[in-house]
């Protein structure tokens, strides 16, 4: 088990789904915890949950990740609250709007890459800047998809920037190595969260693609609490520009 003790990790999108699941983790391993969010509502009720888990220092700050002088904003913050920053999960994400290609506007494309590639980017990019200045290095994690190494029709936007981010992680793992600062992806699979709630309720759907994982069964945001303590582990000092696949054996089959 990873110990975090003295550890401060942010959480993009940390107030539901994954990024909630990813919180729990690095919480459970001691870290003092950050989530960042556009909800205020579902933010404090996620810090409620993440002190059931046993992280009593946890802080809530809003922010739009589309938004330049948002992200600026809430990291300058994120670091006056515990007085540094050690790891970041980019784990904020918009969906596409389900559409054919030749229906998919500039607009839908705009929208969902402003948020899934410039979001990560920019989050990544004020983290690094604290980080370096710390002189200690730190963790970079984006939370990608396996739809962007499986072909993914209907959400090609969405597909789209998730595989682009993975190409800004295998970047930065080799520009940030020298300040000691690790870069790695997670690539869930299809997982029970508020954004895949439409999903879950199309019967015919649920049954596809439940047959198709081994276990039989979709993701869950708790499925990600180990990967998210382990990426967060200074200890971890080799593992870097990797895509961890997440997604119970899906992309097997």
């Amino acid at each position: 088990m990873s110990d975090l003790t003295g550890r401060v990790v942010v959480i993009t999108g940390g107030n539901r789904g994954i990024g909630l699941g990813l919180a729990e983790g690095v919480a459970k391993a001691g870290a003092k915890v950050i989530i960042m969010g556009r909800d205020r509502k579902k933010l404090d009720s996620a810090l409620l949950r993440l002190a059931q888990v046993g992280s009593a220092a946890t802080e809530a700050i809003e922010v739009d990740v589309a938004e330049e002088s948002s992200v600026i904003a809430a990291f300058s913050s994120a670091k006056s609250v515990f007085g540094r920053i050690d790891s970041v999960f980019a784990n904020a994400g918009e969906a596409s709007r389900l559409s054919s290609f030749v229906d998919t506007s500039v607009e839908d494309w705009d929208k969902v890459f402003r948020v899934n590639l410039m979001g990560a980017v920019l989050c990544f990019r004020e983290a690094a800047k604290i980080m370096i200045s710390q002189g200690e290095g730190g963790s970079l994690v984006a939370v990608s998809s396996v739809s962007a190494i499986l072909g993914a029709a209907g959400i090609i936007p969405y597909a789209a920037s998730k595989t682009a981010i993975l190409a800004v992680v295998r970047a930065l793992a080799v520009e940030l190595a020298p300040q000691k600062i690790r870069v790695n992806a997670i690539l869930p699979g299809w997982v029970e969260t508020e954004m895949t709630a439409p999903l879950l309720a199309n019967q015919k759907f649920l049954s596809s693609t439940t047959e198709r994982f081994p276990a039989k069964r979709w993701g869950r945001p708790e499925d990600f609490q180990q990967i998210a303590a382990y990426l967060a582990d200074p200890t971890n000092i080799h593992h870097t520009g990797d895509s961890m696949v997440v997604d119970g054996g899906y992309t097997l089959g």
